[in-house]
Order: C-alpha cells, then structure tokens, then sequence
C-alpha cells in the first residue's frame, strides 16, 4: 500500500512539473512580451503578482477570455488579446503562473 501511495505522489508531481515546464514554454512564446515574472517593466501585470491574487481556476479562465472577465478582474479596459491557443496551452500557462507564488493571497481566511 505505501508503495502505491507513493507511486501516485511521484506521478501526480511529475505530471504537474511537466505541465510547469510546459507553460513556461507558452508563456515565453506568447505572453513574455507584455508580462513579466519577478519585476520588471511591461504592459501587462507581473505574473508573480497575478499568481499572488488569482487562483489557477482564474487565471485559464482569464487568458481564455478576457475581454468578457476584465471587469470582473477589476480592470477599467481590456488590452489582453485573445490568444489563438489549444485548452491544454491555456492550461499549462495556468499551472505555470500558478507555480510562481507558493503563498497565495487569496487562500488566507476571509478572502474571496
């Protein structure tokens, strides 16, 4: 039984790890140029910071469709094309931003 245990953590990790690399992959192909992670000057949100605020859930939902989210994210306009990717693309991306801030602002208690 704890071999089995651990059998599922390895491949749940390794699955999750793939899908990082993965959406480090998109992310420097199609959302580098107005994004940054870490600091830095862009047009776009720091990633770090987008994972600080969102959940995984948000962020794929945002990156799908923000034109109709914007103001529920709290922005005034939208400049965030739509991006011509696959569900698993968005998915990924998600997974990787979400990978970036291990403390998320939204899991204290009282938060939305």
């Amino acid at each position: 039984m704890k071999k089995l245990i651990t059998s599922i953590v390895i491949l749940t990790t390794t699955n999750l790890m793939a899908d990082v690399v993965a959406g480090e992959k998109v992310y420097k192909a199609n959302c580098a140029i107005c994004h940054t992670v870490n600091g830095g000057s862009a047009m776009g949100k720091d990633f770090n910071i987008v994972s600080y605020t969102r959940t995984k859930a948000k962020i794929e939902a945002y990156a799908k469709d923000p034109y109709s989210l914007f103001k529920e994210f709290g922005y005034s306009a939208n400049a965030m094309p739509t991006l011509p990717l696959e569900d698993k693309e968005f998915k990924d991306v998600a997974d990787y931003i979400s990978s970036l801030q291990p403390f998320k602002i939204w899991m204290k208690k009282g938060s939305k």
